[in-house]
């Protein structure tokens, strides 16, 4: 029997109980520029690598604004991330206009998982081949950091990476993990950007066209670090600037999975 026999729809399972079909979704998560996130107990940072096809072309957007509390960032195919991103926004103004109140992220990323699973139950359709780290700050339960995979896989993190080489800025997560509860927004924002450079290839630098950063935290609305910000912080960067503390200076923290 050959392979192909069993992925031209998602309702065909192999022999070996697989779903060809989300295993691509997620091989398409797997290949595109990285995606980190991390939060403290006050801020929620998300940072993305952006791609060009070219010389000539301008680099992809890859951090998205859902509502005043609450961003994306994405890894994979930039359409479904439309598509998903319109659904988000379209349910945070139903919030509003119906409660009168903002979305809250755990209710939101609960909808985008029973969304993303019923395009993996259905005949004629296709599971989406992105994944999101979905930042938002709540009043009530403060700072959250979301990752929804193609698989209807949702799950709370205090740092994560996602797209091609994660595991690398995984790695650094990791180490410094303990750190980000009680830094300020400057440091969590330089972890992010020292665990980014661990993705990209040896001859790549970071810059302000190839780079994407957004905070969202207590008393500040979700925004983009651009131009003039993000050259001043890419500069520390190159300067060689230590990551604020060492995992070892501040007191024993939880583990980076809170699921």
């Amino acid at each position: 029997m050959f392979r192909n026999q069993y992925d031209n729809d998602i309702s065909t399972w192999s022999p070996q109980g697989r779903l060809h079909q989300i295993e691509y979704a997620l091989e398409a998560v797997k290949q595109g520029s990285a995606s980190v996130g991390l939060r403290s107990n006050t801020h929620v940072v998300l940072l993305a690598l952006k791609r060009s096809s070219g010389e000539l072309a301008s680099h992809q957007q890859k951090l998205f604004r859902i509502d005043s509390h609450m961003g994306i960032a994405i890894a994979g195919l930039v359409s479904d991330a439309r598509v998903l991103s319109n659904f988000m926004r379209t349910e945070c103004m139903k919030s509003k206009m119906m409660y009168d109140r903002p979305m809250p992220g755990s209710r939101l990323v609960s909808l985008i998982g029973d969304k993303a699973q019923i395009n993996t139950q259905n005949y004629g359709r296709r599971p989406y081949g992105v994944g999101l780290l979905v930042g938002s700050y709540d009043e009530d339960t403060g700072p959250h950091l979301y990752e929804c995979l193609p698989n209807a896989n949702c799950l709370e993190y205090f740092a994560i990476s996602i797209g091609a080489k994660s595991q690398s800025a995984k790695t650094y997560l990791e180490k410094f993990a303990k750190d980000f509860g009680e830094i300020d927004v400057d440091a969590l924002i330089m972890h992010g950007l020292h665990a980014l450079r661990e993705t990209l290839q040896q001859d790549k630098e970071l810059n302000i066209n190839n780079c994407s950063i957004g905070v969202v935290g207590k008393g500040q609305d979700w925004h983009l670090i651009e131009g003039d910000r993000l050259k001043a912080y890419l500069d520390q960067l190159e300067a060689g600037a230590a990551p604020a503390a060492s995992a070892e200076d501040l007191p024993q923290g939880e583990a980076m999975d809170t699921e």
